[in-house]
């Protein structure tokens, strides 16, 4: 019998993966010391960041959703598109 893969629980509570395959994940430095920084880099803080795909792949492995390719999905969009506008242009023509 195989190895069951057990997800990492506390990267799982850490980032949230996108439709898409996206990882979020929340901003560091907001605990304290908030007033020394300017409105709108705290206004920036509040919002998640999306994580570099280096990073990102690692953590969409610890959590069980490797399958999710944002590269390939952007990929796959852009081809449908450009399938699309070429189908536009014959239809004109």
């Amino acid at each position: 019998m195989g190895y069951k893969y057990k997800p990492s629980k506390s990267v799982a509570k850490r980032f949230k993966v996108t439709k898409t395959g996206k990882v979020k994940a929340h901003h560091g430095f907001t605990s304290h010391l908030m007033s020394s920084r300017t409105a709108n880099r705290r206004r920036k803080l509040r919002k998640p960041q999306l994580l570099h795909e280096g990073h990102a792949r690692n953590m969409r492995q610890f959590m069980g959703v490797s399958a999710r390719k944002p590269n390939q999905i952007a990929h796959e969009r852009r081809l449908a598109e450009a399938a699309k506008g070429e189908q536009a242009a014959g239809a004109q023509a």
